[in-house]
């Protein structure tokens, strides 16, 4: 015990002294769980402990008014306070204790019951009640020798009561009927004491019958709405008044009417009599007639009920409300004999359109068609000839006009949907300009098209376009019937300015906001009218204007998948002498993939946007740009686009096998179109531009090929020979330096191919490209491999050495160098060779061979080198044994030649006079 009041001062003090809400809750609940540990009963003789009760309960209180600390704060430390203060109570406590006590257990048990802790506000309510009686047996003890003894017995009842009503309430709370009942008895026996608390208590139980009618326990609520009222009567003079008692009546017979109406009909009457006879109320009459309806009553005693009705100069809502509830019960006949009299009773009121408005709703909702037809023109009559409705009423009406309208207009009843919104038309003056109206029109014009009166349509159009003149859905209806005059113009004209009205905001006929993308949807409803009345080119309008502005991805992606194939079928259908229209054709389809291209790059930086979406509308668009791109041989530039526009798209899609290798072939194909182009026009001013985008793609198309090899096997995949070979004739036709580094890139391939190293030396000399050193270097590569090669193709070994002779042989004085003849000595060794391998050599060829081996000693020759010129005109005689019809011929010639040579060579030696002589 010691050590629990050692804790409890603690905390005290911690909590009292606190500056700040810093962990105040902390501390509280400490001092809390401290008090509920302690077992009962116990008593503690300190009277600091009790000081400290004293302090918590004005500190709660303290903060309280600052709201300082929440409602569940302040139960706690009362409930500490007032533990510690019956800790502390002596064997016989003064009055003054008892009633510290009694206000802490009441208010403590009082807020518990606030917080819904119905077991801790029981405790301390039966502490209250407890204290209370002790004090009153005190009290009574004294006599009536104490002054005002009375006076504070009194006091002590009044507070017994309101804490037996605080212990009703938790019962009723807890579903403790009995309980309930027993303390609100108890209060009443004390009522002729205390006849103020009348009031108070009739509430109280109100309140309880309030609480258990909205829980549905219907015979407990009765019960405490019957005590509410008879409370209520026990003191006129105290009780909470005629309206008050009124009301707890009219529940009461509301309760009996839905307890059961059959079983209480003669209770729920009476209540609701008594109601009306306390206090008149437009809802007791009201109540009182929905009782008789739903007891069955017959028509003359409700028609009784309702000539009180309007002898008591209800407000008309309360009329109208019986109006329609008496429909609602099928009571038809009384329903509009009571509209009948409620439009006499109200003829000179300007809410006389209202009863005129419920009438024609009600006719129309019973199919009475004609007789509401017939109100409806008398209520146009009306309001052109004294009886206008307001405002209100006939926006009300209109909607109800509008209503049926469409209602026929879905039916397909478009004579009668027109009848419907003529009527509504009936009630615009001339003139009169309003948006609703452009609508009415507008659907006007809607029936008109579909009862094929198209004059009529265009003039109910033209009328909506003067009153809404920027409307999207004014220009729609425009599209509309532009569509079936076939005017193509307008037609055009009209999507355009659907178009130009999509950026600015929409605002729907009724004036509320419709979606952002309106505009967007009937652009679609219009390429759907126009395919569907085959005008291909007004569609694809609507269809373009559609992806420009719509907010919908889905919606975009629909369109241009449209787009697309109505451009492919049209490009199906024209031959090959319409290749003009074929051309435009696919600068159109370009265009659209392009933004199919943009609109997949902006889906896929949406946050939240699933993969496979953006993924699958690219893969779709991907295949349309790469089937499109084989068709396109005879134009190289839009083959490159389409084949870019694969790749791009591409990569939004799922990075697979089958995907990487569209991607690989896609840039082959862009680069070697680049190459084809610059071939075509070789001297353009984009040829650096091209070659430039080749290599560009060529360096792609590597990365993704390493992707591919890492992942699987490719050993005989010829990618990595085209890209060097596209890679080669780019940068020989811009002059690059880093040539050398790709054609050593090509002899480190595996198993290289000798076309490839030919391929290779003629690209190294194809203008504007001048390479000659990589060009026989190539050949020699080459022609090595040629001779490896144990069934060698010898046409092409002679290639490589006629190749190799005329780039290498000295074409003028200064090339005249011993390497370099040394060099071209070892081809024409290669050229014997071969000759002398080969049946069937071609003639010309060693012709050729002859020719220019004979010039280079010639050549030799003018310049004093006889000996070398002797061996390369020697060398030229060689060939001709190998010559076939020829030989005859030019060994004669030859033979002569040689032998001058040889004797010019003898003097020449001695006179160093040099002549020249050539043979041709």
């Amino acid at each position: 015990m010691e050590l629990f009041v050692i804790n409890v001062k603690g905390l005290s003090e911690t909590l009292l002294h606190k500056q700040c809400n810093e962990n105040m809750n902390e501390v509280i609940e400490k001092l809390f769980d401290e008090v509920l540990s302690l077992e009962q009963p116990n008593t503690i003789q300190d009277s600091e402990v009790e000081e400290n009760a004293i302090q918590l309960w004005n500190w709660a209180v303290t903060k309280n008014i600052g709201s300082n600390i929440n409602k569940q704060q302040k139960a706690k430390v009362r409930h500490v306070a007032c533990r510690l203060l019956y800790l502390c109570e002596s064997e016989s406590p003064s009055e003054n204790a008892i009633r510290k006590q009694i206000l802490m257990s009441s208010k403590t048990g009082r807020t518990w019951l606030d917080c819904k802790n119905f077991k801790l506000a029981d405790d301390f309510l039966s502490l209250a009640v407890k204290s209370l009686e002790t004090l009153y047996c005190r009290l009574t003890s004294h006599g009536d020798c104490v002054a005002d003894i009375n006076i504070m017995k009194g006091d002590v009842e009044k507070d017994l009561l309101r804490v037996l009503s605080y212990q009703a309430e938790s019962a009723v709370a807890q579903e403790k009927h009995q309980e309930a009942v027993s303390c609100i008895q108890r209060c009443k026996e004390m009522l002729l004491r205390l006849p103020k608390e009348t009031g108070y208590l009739s509430l109280i139980c109100y309140n309880f019958g309030v609480d258990t009618y909205n829980q549905h326990k219907h015979e407990e609520s009765s019960f405490w709405l019957s005590q509410s009222y008879d409370i209520g009567k026990i003191n006129p003079k105290y009780s909470p008044g005629p309206e008050m008692q009124a009301k707890v009546l009219r529940l009461l017979a509301t309760v009996y009417l839905e307890l059961d109406c059959q079983k209480y009909q003669d209770k729920a009457l009476h209540a609701v009599n008594l109601a009306n006879k306390e206090t008149f109320h437009p809802a007791g009459l009201f109540l009182k007639i929905r009782i008789l309806l739903r007891s069955g009553a017959s028509d003359e005693v409700v028609k009784t009920g309702l000539t009180e009705l309007l002898d008591s100069e209800d407000p008309l809502d309360v009329c109208l409300s019986t109006a329609k509830m008496l429909m609602a019960e099928d009571r038809e006949t009384l329903s509009f004999d009571f509209l009948k009299r409620m439009y006499q009773h109200f003829e000179s009121s300007p809410d006389l359109g209202t009863v005129l408005l419920l009438y024609i709703e009600l006719l129309l909702q019973k199919g009475k068609e004609l007789l509401g037809k017939q109100k409806i023109e008398d209520a146009i009559t009306g309001h052109y000839t004294g009886k206008q409705l307001s405002p209100h009423t006939l926006t009300s009406l209109h909607l109800l006009l509008w209503d049926r309208a469409s209602k026929n207009f879905e039916a397909k009843n478009y004579s009668e949907a027109l009848q419907w919104y003529s009527y509504s038309l009936s009630f615009y003056k001339a003139g009169q300009l309003d948006q609703n109206l452009a609508k009415l029109q507008r659907n006007r014009a809607s029936c008109f098209l579909n009862l094929q009166q198209l004059d009529k349509a265009k003039e109910a159009i033209l009328d909506a376009a003067k009153c809404d003149p920027n409307s999207i859905f004014t220009h729609f209806s425009l599209f509309k019937i532009a569509v079936l005059e076939k005017n193509v113009e307008k037609a055009a004209e009209a999507v355009r300015e659907i178009g130009v009205l999509a950026e600015v905001p929409v605002t729907s006929e009724d004036g509320l906001h419709v979606t952002e993308n309106a505009a967007a949807n009937l652009l679609s409803l219009a390429a759907q009218i126009a395919l569907e009345n085959e005008q291909l080119e007004t569609a694809m309008k609507a269809l373009e204007n559609l992806c420009e502005h719509s907010q919908d991805a889905e919606q975009v992606f629909t369109a241009l998948r449209c787009l697309v194939g109505l451009v492919l079928s049209t490009m199906e259908n024209d031959n090959e002498e319409k290749s003009c229209r074929r051309d435009a054709s696919l600068d159109v389809l370009l265009s659209y993939l392009k933004m199919a291209l943009k609109n997949v790059s902006q889906l896929k930086q949406v946050p939240g946007q699933q993969t496979d979406q953006y993924s699958e509308e690219a893969n779709w668009f991907r295949r349309i740009a790469w089937n499109t791109a084989l068709q396109c041989e005879s134009s190289p530039v839009r083959m490159r686009d389409f084949f870019v526009l694969s790749y791009q798209l591409s990569r939004f899609c799922v990075p697979d096998k089958g995907v990487l290798m569209g991607q690989k072939t896609c840039l082959l194909m862009a680069a070697a179109t680049c190459l084809e182009i610059n071939r075509m026009f070789p001297q353009s001013e984009q040829q650096t531009e091209v070659l430039t985008q080749a290599l560009e793609h060529i360096q792609i198309s590597w990365e993704v090929w390493r992707t591919l090899k890492a992942s699987g096997d490719c050993c005989k995949d010829p990618t990595e020979t085209l890209l060097l070979l596209y890679e080669f004739e780019a940068r020989a036709k811009l002059n690059d330096p880093k040539l050398e580094s790709v054609l050593e890139s090509v002899l480190e391939l595996d198993n290289i191919e000798t076309k490839v190293l030919e391929t290779i030396a003629a690209l190294a000399m194809e203008p504007p490209a001048h390479f000659p050193a990589l060009c026989k270097k190539a050949l020699r590569i080459a022609l090595s491999l040629h001779k490896q090669d144990p069934h060698a193709d010898l046409s092409r070994c002679s290639n490589c050495v006629h190749s190799l002779i005329q780039l290498s042989l000295p074409s003028g004085v200064c090339e005249v160098e011993p390497h370099v003849l040394e060099e071209v000595w070892g081809y024409y060794e290669e050229a014997l060779s071969i000759i002398a391998a080969s049946e069937d050599f071609p003639e010309l060829e060693i012709l050729w061979l002859l020719t220019r081996a004979w010039n280079t000693g010639i050549l030799l020759y003018s310049l004093a080198q006889y000996t070398e010129a002797e061996k390369w005109c020697g060398l030229g005689m060689s060939f001709l044994r190998h010559l076939g019809s020829l030989q005859e011929s030019y060994q004669t010639q030859m033979s002569g030649l040689y032998s001058e040579v040889l004797d010019r060579l003898d003097r020449a030696k001695k006179t160093f006079i040099i002549e020249d002589q050539q043979l041709f």
